[in-house]
Protein backbone atom coordinates (compact mmCIF):
# COMPACT_ATOMS: atom_id res chain seq x y z
CA UNK A 1 0.00 0.00 0.00
CA UNK A 2 2.78 2.53 0.86
CA UNK A 3 4.71 1.79 -2.53
CA UNK A 4 1.34 2.31 -4.30
CA UNK A 5 0.91 5.59 -2.68
CA UNK A 6 4.52 6.62 -3.08
CA UNK A 7 4.12 5.73 -6.84
CA UNK A 8 1.18 7.98 -7.56
CA UNK A 9 2.63 10.74 -5.60
CA UNK A 10 5.68 10.45 -8.16
CA UNK A 11 3.32 10.35 -10.72
CA UNK A 12 1.46 13.39 -9.76
CA UNK A 13 5.10 15.06 -9.39
CA UNK A 14 5.59 13.62 -13.01
CA UNK A 15 2.85 15.31 -14.78
CA UNK A 16 3.68 18.39 -12.97
CA UNK A 17 7.34 18.78 -13.56
CA UNK A 18 6.45 17.98 -17.57
CA UNK A 19 3.29 20.65 -17.35
CA UNK A 20 6.24 23.00 -16.29
CA UNK A 21 8.85 22.13 -17.96
CA UNK A 22 6.15 22.17 -21.18
CA UNK A 23 4.95 25.52 -20.86
CA UNK A 24 8.33 26.90 -20.06
CA UNK A 25 9.67 25.99 -23.30
CA UNK A 26 6.85 25.50 -25.61
CA UNK A 27 4.04 27.84 -24.78
CA UNK A 28 4.18 30.79 -27.31
CA UNK A 29 3.88 28.03 -29.89
CA UNK A 30 1.02 26.58 -28.31
CA UNK A 31 -0.62 30.26 -28.09
CA UNK A 32 0.60 31.52 -31.46
CA UNK A 33 0.52 29.99 -34.45
CA UNK A 34 1.64 32.30 -37.16
CA UNK A 35 2.23 30.10 -39.99
CA UNK A 36 -0.37 26.62 -40.29
CA UNK A 37 0.88 23.22 -41.00
CA UNK A 38 1.91 22.89 -44.65
CA UNK A 39 1.62 26.36 -45.21
CA UNK A 40 4.27 29.35 -45.59
CA UNK A 41 3.76 31.89 -43.27
CA UNK A 42 4.05 34.80 -46.11
CA UNK A 43 0.62 35.34 -47.52
CA UNK A 44 -1.01 32.99 -50.15
CA UNK A 45 -3.38 35.71 -51.22
CA UNK A 46 -3.97 39.69 -51.15
CA UNK A 47 -7.19 41.40 -51.22
CA UNK A 48 -6.68 41.47 -54.69
CA UNK A 49 -7.64 38.24 -55.42
CA UNK A 50 -10.86 38.81 -54.41
CA UNK A 51 -11.40 42.17 -56.30
CA UNK A 52 -11.00 43.89 -52.65
CA UNK A 53 -9.60 47.53 -53.24
CA UNK A 54 -7.12 47.95 -50.37
CA UNK A 55 -3.83 49.87 -49.05
CA UNK A 56 -0.62 48.28 -47.78
CA UNK A 57 -0.17 50.19 -44.27
CA UNK A 58 3.18 49.60 -42.35
CA UNK A 59 3.05 50.93 -39.07
CA UNK A 60 5.60 51.08 -36.30
CA UNK A 61 4.63 49.88 -32.52
CA UNK A 62 5.68 52.21 -29.43
CA UNK A 63 7.98 49.76 -29.28
CA UNK A 64 9.84 50.02 -32.75
CA UNK A 65 8.45 46.83 -34.25
CA UNK A 66 7.60 47.24 -37.75
CA UNK A 67 3.87 45.83 -38.89
CA UNK A 68 2.19 45.21 -41.57
CA UNK A 69 -1.75 45.83 -42.39
CA UNK A 70 -4.10 45.95 -44.68
CA UNK A 71 -6.57 48.74 -45.19
CA UNK A 72 -9.51 47.39 -47.58
CA UNK A 73 -11.92 50.12 -48.25
CA UNK A 74 -15.64 49.67 -49.46
CA UNK A 75 -16.52 50.37 -53.25
CA UNK A 76 -18.38 53.01 -53.60
CA UNK A 77 -16.92 54.71 -50.81
CA UNK A 78 -18.65 54.93 -47.51
CA UNK A 79 -19.20 56.72 -44.33
CA UNK A 80 -20.38 53.75 -42.84
CA UNK A 81 -18.38 51.81 -39.57
CA UNK A 82 -14.71 50.76 -39.98
CA UNK A 83 -14.32 47.44 -38.24
CA UNK A 84 -10.98 46.96 -36.91
CA UNK A 85 -10.23 42.99 -37.42
CA UNK A 86 -8.36 40.91 -34.63
CA UNK A 87 -7.83 37.44 -36.16
CA UNK A 88 -7.55 34.73 -34.36
CA UNK A 89 -3.96 32.98 -32.91
CA UNK A 90 -3.74 30.35 -36.28
CA UNK A 91 -2.54 31.65 -39.71
CA UNK A 92 -2.39 35.11 -41.36
CA UNK A 93 -5.17 37.46 -42.16
CA UNK A 94 -4.91 36.52 -45.50
CA UNK A 95 -6.55 33.69 -44.85
CA UNK A 96 -9.88 35.93 -43.62
CA UNK A 97 -10.07 38.06 -46.96
CA UNK A 98 -13.07 35.83 -47.58
CA UNK A 99 -14.68 36.31 -44.20
CA UNK A 100 -13.85 40.01 -44.84
CA UNK A 101 -15.05 39.97 -48.49
CA UNK A 102 -18.31 39.23 -47.73
CA UNK A 103 -18.28 41.27 -43.77
CA UNK A 104 -18.15 44.51 -46.71
CA UNK A 105 -20.99 43.24 -48.88
CA UNK A 106 -23.31 42.46 -46.17
CA UNK A 107 -22.53 45.44 -43.94
CA UNK A 108 -21.20 48.08 -46.06
CA UNK A 109 -17.64 48.89 -43.85
CA UNK A 110 -14.20 49.55 -44.74
CA UNK A 111 -12.26 46.68 -42.50
CA UNK A 112 -8.78 47.30 -41.23
CA UNK A 113 -6.80 43.72 -40.94
CA UNK A 114 -4.05 43.72 -38.60
CA UNK A 115 -1.13 41.34 -38.76
CA UNK A 116 0.39 40.86 -35.22
CA UNK A 117 4.31 41.00 -34.87
CA UNK A 118 5.62 37.59 -35.90
CA UNK A 119 2.84 36.77 -38.36
CA UNK A 120 2.54 37.47 -42.31
CA UNK A 121 4.43 40.71 -43.34
CA UNK A 122 5.39 41.65 -40.03
CA UNK A 123 8.44 41.67 -38.39
CA UNK A 124 9.54 40.58 -34.58
CA UNK A 125 7.91 37.79 -31.97
CA UNK A 126 4.60 37.45 -30.95
CA UNK A 127 3.88 38.20 -26.90
CA UNK A 128 0.85 39.60 -25.30
CA UNK A 129 2.94 42.45 -23.94
CA UNK A 130 3.90 43.30 -28.03
CA UNK A 131 0.57 42.50 -29.70
CA UNK A 132 -1.20 44.91 -27.26
CA UNK A 133 1.14 47.84 -28.38
CA UNK A 134 0.46 46.59 -31.95
CA UNK A 135 -3.37 46.62 -31.54
CA UNK A 136 -3.11 50.12 -30.24
CA UNK A 137 -0.25 51.49 -32.91
CA UNK A 138 -3.98 49.86 -35.66
CA UNK A 139 -6.03 51.81 -33.87
CA UNK A 140 -4.02 55.11 -33.65
CA UNK A 141 -3.57 54.96 -37.41
CA UNK A 142 -7.02 54.76 -38.08
CA UNK A 143 -7.97 57.62 -35.63
CA UNK A 144 -5.57 59.72 -37.77
CA UNK A 145 -7.19 58.98 -41.27
CA UNK A 146 -9.14 61.80 -42.78
CA UNK A 147 -10.79 58.99 -45.06
CA UNK A 148 -12.97 57.76 -42.70
CA UNK A 149 -15.47 58.01 -39.50
CA UNK A 150 -13.26 58.01 -37.07
CA UNK A 151 -16.37 58.08 -34.93
CA UNK A 152 -17.52 54.98 -35.74
CA UNK A 153 -14.68 52.40 -35.02
CA UNK A 154 -16.19 48.75 -33.95
CA UNK A 155 -13.40 46.32 -32.70
CA UNK A 156 -13.93 42.64 -34.29
CA UNK A 157 -12.33 39.78 -32.72
CA UNK A 158 -12.72 36.25 -32.89
CA UNK A 159 -11.40 33.97 -30.21
CA UNK A 160 -7.01 35.15 -29.40
CA UNK A 161 -8.46 38.26 -31.31
CA UNK A 162 -11.35 39.22 -28.81
CA UNK A 163 -9.02 39.05 -26.00
CA UNK A 164 -6.68 41.49 -28.07
CA UNK A 165 -9.97 43.33 -28.88
CA UNK A 166 -11.24 43.55 -25.35
CA UNK A 167 -7.87 45.11 -23.44
CA UNK A 168 -7.60 47.43 -26.82
CA UNK A 169 -11.54 48.41 -25.98
CA UNK A 170 -11.24 48.81 -22.33
CA UNK A 171 -7.59 51.35 -22.58
CA UNK A 172 -10.02 53.23 -25.10
CA UNK A 173 -13.30 54.39 -24.54
CA UNK A 174 -13.01 57.34 -26.18
CA UNK A 175 -11.48 55.87 -29.84
CA UNK A 176 -13.77 52.52 -29.95
CA UNK A 177 -17.32 52.60 -30.14
CA UNK A 178 -18.13 49.48 -29.81
CA UNK A 179 -16.97 45.70 -29.78
CA UNK A 180 -17.89 42.49 -31.29
CA UNK A 181 -16.49 39.09 -29.67
CA UNK A 182 -16.47 35.62 -31.64
CA UNK A 183 -15.82 32.47 -29.55
CA UNK A 184 -13.49 34.24 -27.75
CA UNK A 185 -12.21 31.92 -24.21
CA UNK A 186 -12.28 33.20 -21.00
CA UNK A 187 -8.19 33.27 -20.60
CA UNK A 188 -4.93 30.99 -21.61
CA UNK A 189 -4.87 30.10 -18.34
CA UNK A 190 -8.41 28.03 -18.68
CA UNK A 191 -7.58 27.07 -22.40
CA UNK A 192 -4.55 24.79 -20.97
CA UNK A 193 -6.84 23.25 -19.10
CA UNK A 194 -9.15 22.36 -21.35
CA UNK A 195 -5.96 21.67 -23.96
CA UNK A 196 -4.10 19.70 -21.54
CA UNK A 197 -6.72 17.98 -18.88
CA UNK A 198 -4.13 16.37 -17.01
CA UNK A 199 -2.91 20.20 -15.94
CA UNK A 200 -6.13 21.73 -14.81
CA UNK A 201 -5.87 21.24 -11.19
CA UNK A 202 -2.77 22.85 -11.41
CA UNK A 203 -3.47 25.42 -13.95
CA UNK A 204 -6.83 28.40 -14.32
CA UNK A 205 -8.21 31.44 -13.73
CA UNK A 206 -10.53 32.21 -10.94
CA UNK A 207 -13.33 29.81 -11.99
CA UNK A 208 -11.14 26.72 -11.84
CA UNK A 209 -10.12 24.79 -8.69
CA UNK A 210 -7.16 23.53 -7.22
CA UNK A 211 -3.35 25.06 -6.39
CA UNK A 212 -2.79 26.65 -9.55
CA UNK A 213 1.08 26.46 -9.10
CA UNK A 214 1.77 26.81 -12.77
CA UNK A 215 -0.34 30.24 -13.11
CA UNK A 216 2.90 32.20 -12.96
CA UNK A 217 4.49 30.28 -15.39
CA UNK A 218 2.15 31.50 -17.79
CA UNK A 219 3.51 34.86 -19.93
CA UNK A 220 0.44 35.33 -22.34
CA UNK A 221 -2.55 34.60 -19.91
CA UNK A 222 -5.05 36.86 -21.90
CA UNK A 223 -7.03 37.15 -19.27
CA UNK A 224 -10.36 38.28 -21.19
CA UNK A 225 -12.50 37.80 -18.36
CA UNK A 226 -10.59 39.93 -15.80
CA UNK A 227 -10.87 42.53 -18.66
CA UNK A 228 -14.60 42.49 -19.56
CA UNK A 229 -16.40 43.71 -17.15
CA UNK A 230 -14.15 47.17 -17.53
CA UNK A 231 -15.21 47.52 -21.15
CA UNK A 232 -17.53 50.35 -20.75
CA UNK A 233 -18.36 50.73 -24.58
CA UNK A 234 -21.63 47.92 -26.19
CA UNK A 235 -20.49 44.44 -26.62
CA UNK A 236 -21.54 41.93 -29.07
CA UNK A 237 -21.29 38.64 -28.71
CA UNK A 238 -21.72 35.77 -30.92
CA UNK A 239 -20.69 31.94 -29.71
CA UNK A 240 -20.49 29.05 -31.61
CA UNK A 241 -22.60 25.92 -29.59
CA UNK A 242 -20.52 23.55 -31.35
CA UNK A 243 -17.59 24.71 -30.85
CA UNK A 244 -14.94 22.67 -30.36
CA UNK A 245 -11.79 24.24 -29.14
CA UNK A 246 -13.34 27.07 -26.76
CA UNK A 247 -15.87 25.81 -24.46
CA UNK A 248 -19.12 28.08 -25.22
CA UNK A 249 -19.21 28.36 -21.39
CA UNK A 250 -16.33 30.67 -21.64
CA UNK A 251 -18.44 33.05 -23.89
CA UNK A 252 -21.28 33.14 -21.20
CA UNK A 253 -19.27 33.44 -18.42
CA UNK A 254 -17.63 36.53 -20.37
CA UNK A 255 -21.30 38.25 -21.00
CA UNK A 256 -21.93 37.40 -17.40
CA UNK A 257 -19.40 39.47 -15.91
CA UNK A 258 -20.12 42.00 -18.76
CA UNK A 259 -23.73 42.58 -17.97
CA UNK A 260 -23.04 42.84 -14.17
CA UNK A 261 -21.05 46.19 -15.46
CA UNK A 262 -22.32 47.07 -18.92
CA UNK A 263 -25.59 47.58 -19.93
CA UNK A 264 -25.14 47.47 -23.27
CA UNK A 265 -24.19 44.53 -24.12
CA UNK A 266 -25.99 41.39 -26.45
CA UNK A 267 -25.99 37.80 -26.67
CA UNK A 268 -26.02 35.90 -30.10
CA UNK A 269 -26.37 31.81 -30.50
CA UNK A 270 -25.63 29.96 -33.33
CA UNK A 271 -26.78 26.46 -32.37
CA UNK A 272 -24.63 24.95 -35.54
CA UNK A 273 -21.24 27.30 -34.89
CA UNK A 274 -18.22 25.82 -34.71
CA UNK A 275 -14.91 27.66 -33.73
CA UNK A 276 -14.18 29.12 -37.28
CA UNK A 277 -17.15 28.89 -39.06
CA UNK A 278 -20.05 30.44 -36.89
CA UNK A 279 -19.96 33.23 -39.49
CA UNK A 280 -20.84 30.81 -42.44
CA UNK A 281 -22.85 28.20 -40.91
CA UNK A 282 -24.88 31.38 -39.03
CA UNK A 283 -26.00 32.12 -42.84
CA UNK A 284 -27.76 35.63 -43.12
CA UNK A 285 -28.87 35.54 -39.48
CA UNK A 286 -24.94 36.35 -38.37
CA UNK A 287 -25.08 39.24 -40.62
CA UNK A 288 -28.10 40.88 -39.54
CA UNK A 289 -27.67 40.74 -35.79
CA UNK A 290 -24.67 42.37 -35.88
CA UNK A 291 -26.53 45.02 -38.93
CA UNK A 292 -28.75 45.87 -35.73
CA UNK A 293 -25.97 45.67 -33.26
CA UNK A 294 -24.39 48.15 -35.25
CA UNK A 295 -27.53 50.38 -36.00
CA UNK A 296 -28.20 50.15 -32.53
CA UNK A 297 -25.01 51.34 -30.89
CA UNK A 298 -23.28 52.93 -33.63
CA UNK A 299 -25.81 54.61 -35.74
CA UNK A 300 -25.00 57.35 -38.86
CA UNK A 301 -25.39 60.41 -36.76
CA UNK A 302 -29.04 61.60 -38.37
CA UNK A 303 -30.16 57.81 -37.01
CA UNK A 304 -28.77 58.79 -33.83
CA UNK A 305 -30.42 62.07 -33.55
CA UNK A 306 -33.63 60.25 -33.85
CA UNK A 307 -36.11 60.34 -30.49
CA UNK A 308 -36.45 57.37 -28.49
CA UNK A 309 -36.48 55.80 -24.90
CA UNK A 310 -34.87 53.93 -22.79
CA UNK A 311 -36.77 50.42 -21.91
CA UNK A 312 -35.73 48.52 -18.60
CA UNK A 313 -37.89 45.34 -19.53
CA UNK A 314 -35.58 43.90 -22.23
CA UNK A 315 -35.78 40.17 -21.85
CA UNK A 316 -34.25 37.19 -23.28
CA UNK A 317 -35.52 36.71 -26.91
CA UNK A 318 -34.90 33.49 -28.71
CA UNK A 319 -31.81 33.06 -28.48
CA UNK A 320 -30.58 36.60 -28.17
CA UNK A 321 -30.15 37.87 -24.49
CA UNK A 322 -30.48 41.72 -23.31
CA UNK A 323 -29.96 42.42 -20.13
CA UNK A 324 -29.76 45.87 -18.50
CA UNK A 325 -27.82 45.93 -16.05
CA UNK A 326 -25.74 48.76 -14.12
CA UNK A 327 -25.46 52.04 -15.66
CA UNK A 328 -22.16 52.09 -16.40
CA UNK A 329 -21.33 54.74 -19.78
CA UNK A 330 -20.77 53.47 -23.23
CA UNK A 331 -19.79 55.92 -25.25
CA UNK A 332 -22.56 56.89 -28.45
CA UNK A 333 -19.60 57.24 -31.16
CA UNK A 334 -21.70 58.91 -33.65
CA UNK A 335 -21.96 62.18 -31.92
CA UNK A 336 -20.01 61.80 -28.91
CA UNK A 337 -22.21 61.47 -25.87
CA UNK A 338 -22.67 59.21 -23.24
CA UNK A 339 -25.50 56.35 -23.51
CA UNK A 340 -26.76 56.68 -20.00
CA UNK A 341 -27.19 60.24 -20.59
CA UNK A 342 -29.51 59.63 -23.83
CA UNK A 343 -32.64 59.99 -21.43
CA UNK A 344 -34.64 59.48 -24.45
CA UNK A 345 -32.42 56.60 -26.77
CA UNK A 346 -34.98 53.25 -26.78
CA UNK A 347 -32.54 50.03 -26.44
CA UNK A 348 -34.42 47.52 -29.05
CA UNK A 349 -34.62 43.87 -28.25
CA UNK A 350 -33.11 42.57 -30.79
CA UNK A 351 -35.18 39.72 -32.46
CA UNK A 352 -34.58 36.20 -32.93
CA UNK A 353 -33.67 35.41 -36.71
Amino acid sequence: MVSFLKALLYGAGGVVVVGMATLVAFQEKLVYVPALPGLPRPYSITPARLLLDYEDVWLRSSDGVRLHSWFVKHEPPVRGPTILFFQENAGNIAHRLEFVRIMMQKLHCNVFMLSYRGYGESDGYPSQHGIIKDAQAALDHLTQRNDIDTSRIVVFGRSLGGAVGSILAKNNPDKVSAIILENTFTSILDMAGVMMPFLKWFIGGGASRGPKVLNCLVRSPWSTIDVIGQIKQPILFLSGLQDELVPPSHMQMLYSKAVEHNRYCRFVEFPTGMHMDTWFSGGDRYWRNIQLFLDQYVPEIQQCKSSCKLDDDDNDNGNVKSINGSDNQARCAAHSVDFASLSQCHIQKMPKM
